[in-house]
């Protein structure tokens, strides 16, 4: 068989503050039948603190999935970080994450593609061990939203929330791990959701501060229209060009935007809810870490061999899908045994 990237383990955090539609109710008008009947959002977690960044919670999901793996940080190849609120403009966060877990020969870099950033990076990171370049690479999707959330606007606050994932990476020559991607961007997209100041065209000033330029800024019906086709089409797409009918895929595994965009996806593809992973009643959108999130609290539920459909849409536009062949049983938690 030829060589693949299989993921070979899942580690996973979210911060301990939960923030409740009803706590948003004191903040804007809302209501929490209003944001689950459109979102399917009952809760978020929020990363609380001065000087905590996004790398905080990378951390901690690199070094469970280092734990649950066995893996020596000194063994590890490479660590792409994909994420869309990193720590500081420069160094990357990826490079935080990795000096603070050790991996002393690991050169790591973060990856930008909003919302779709992880099967970016995933991606990039199967293409090193595909090659025969790299033999371990950690993937994190990590991001610290409300970071760029006003929470005085309605459209944006009652969605994002904070939250990490991480995978490991790993040869494979028995037809399991990545077999097929489909990934695709349309800049056009740049007006209906950005955030309009903070980079190199709008640096920070003081007007650019008074003016709330500095948080998430989105026209939603017009990305919900986007992001439903986008993410429908490109997972129906691989998986019939996999010959995988409903029958036989597994598991779809798509970002946590918006619980009616999941159920289009879903049904675009011929899978019932009992297939389709899904937890953003409990976090939110957190952008980069919902597809890893998912993948951490669906992992016991996993078989080796099990066919599974990574869909995801973000801003900029960026969308795209993955096949993956799932690698291993569930393991033990070794905090458990």
């Amino acid at each position: 068989m030829k060589l693949t990237a299989a993921i070979t383990g899942v580690g996973a955090y979210v911060p301990d503050y939960v923030l409740t539609n009803q706590e948003l109710e004191t903040l804007v008008e809302t209501n929490d039948e209003w944001i689950q009947s459109r979102t399917g959002i009952k809760e978020r977690r929020i990363l609380k603190g001065e000087n905590q960044g996004t790398s905080v919670m990378g951390i901690k999901a690199v070094e469970q999935l280092l734990q649950k793996t066995g893996t020596r940080p000194e063994d590890v190849d490479l660590l792409i970080c994909a994420t869309t609120t990193p720590d500081l403009v420069f160094p990357a966060t990826a490079n935080i994450i990795s000096a603070a877990v050790g991996l002393t020969k690991a050169f790591s870099f973060d990856m930008q593609a909003a919302c779709s950033g992880f099967l970016y990076a995933l991606a990039t990171g199967a293409s090193f061990i595909k090659a025969g370049t790299y033999q371990k690479v950690i993937i994190v999707g990590a991001d610290k939203m409300s970071s760029i959330i006003d929470y005085s606007d309605r459209a944006t606050c009652i969605i994002f929330g904070d939250g990490a994932g991480a995978v490991l990476l790993e040869p494979s020559t028995d037809g399991l791990g990545l077999l097929d991607q489909e990934l695709h961007s349309d800049g056009s997209g740049e007006q209906f959701l950005h955030q309009k100041a903070g980079g190199s065209r709008r640096p920070p000033s003081a007007e650019t501060v008074a003016n709330r330029e500095h948080f998430v800024y989105q026209e939603g019906a017009t990305v919900y229209k986007f992001a439903v086709k986008g993410m429908a089409d490109v997972a129906a797409q691989v998986a019939e060009r996999n010959n995988l009918t409903p029958e036989s895929i597994d598991w779809l595994v798509p970002h946590q935007a918006n619980k009616r965009i999941i159920d289009a996806t879903a049904q675009r593809v011929g899978i019932g809810a009992d297939k389709v992973m899904l937890n953003i009643h409990k976090y939110g959108n957190t952008t980069n870490a919902t597809i890893p999130l998912c993948l951490a609290d669906y992992e016991s539920q996993l078989r080796k061999g099990n066919n599974l459909i990574l869909a995801a849409f973000g801003g900029g536009f960026t969308w795209g899908s993955l096949y993956l062949k799932w690698a291993y049983d569930p393991k033990p938690d070794p905090q458990n045994a």
